[in-house]
């Protein structure tokens, strides 16, 4: 067992469950026009026969802090694009002109703002589970290789602790993650 491998492989693991749920986090409406809003709506388009991501077939800007626009590459798309943004869980109400869809962003009331973060947190905490179950997997991996004198016991109990380094550290950036959305969501 290479432990240079190891401590890799463990780090890329728990690094993808920080950037699953930063990628999560950023499809949660604020109240403020972010074109990241859109970035998990996949259009089903009749035309091409197959379900993409709204962001290969259509430009998405935020031309005022409550206004999202949508300008598709082909204007022969837009009623699948609206389709689309409509049955998507936004909550968005989008208006289309012909060659492009406007989305106003409504104010998110107390409530609501609540709501979310609560969906928040339970993101936060889907990504810590992962990040616990990446560390356990190194573990088991550390304990097969120590069993089958693969590593000296000192080499356990070293790797051992970057491990839990590491995972204090993924961690730590879902929480940074977790409080920078939180405040985004409340301000009004």
């Amino acid at each position: 067992m290479d432990p240079e491998t190891f401590l890799l492989e463990t780090d890329e693991s728990m690094q993808k469950a920080v950037d699953f749920v930063s990628s999560e986090m950023s499809s949660i409406r604020t109240g403020k026009a972010s074109p990241a809003l859109l970035d998990n709506i996949n259009v089903n388009v009749e035309a091409y026969g197959s379900s993409m991501p709204l962001k290969q077939l259509a430009l998405v800007s935020a031309p005022e802090p409550r206004l999202l626009t949508v300008q598709p590459h082909d204007p022969s798309i837009i009623g699948d694009i609206d389709r689309a943004l409509r049955e998507s869980k936004l909550g968005i109400n989008p208006a289309a002109d012909g060659r492009l869809i406007r989305l106003p962003i409504p104010e998110l009331s107390e409530e609501r703002r609540k709501d979310l973060v609560k969906i928040i947190r339970d993101m936060a905490e889907q990504g810590r589970v992962r990040i616990r179950s990446a560390r356990k997997d190194g573990m088991d991996q550390l304990k097969s290789a120590l069993k089958e004198s693969a590593i000296t016991e000192d080499s356990f109990h070293d790797l051992e602790k970057e491990v839990q380094t590491l995972t204090d550290k993924h961690v730590k950036g879902i929480d940074e993650h977790l409080a920078a959305k939180e405040e985004d969501v409340m301000t009004v």
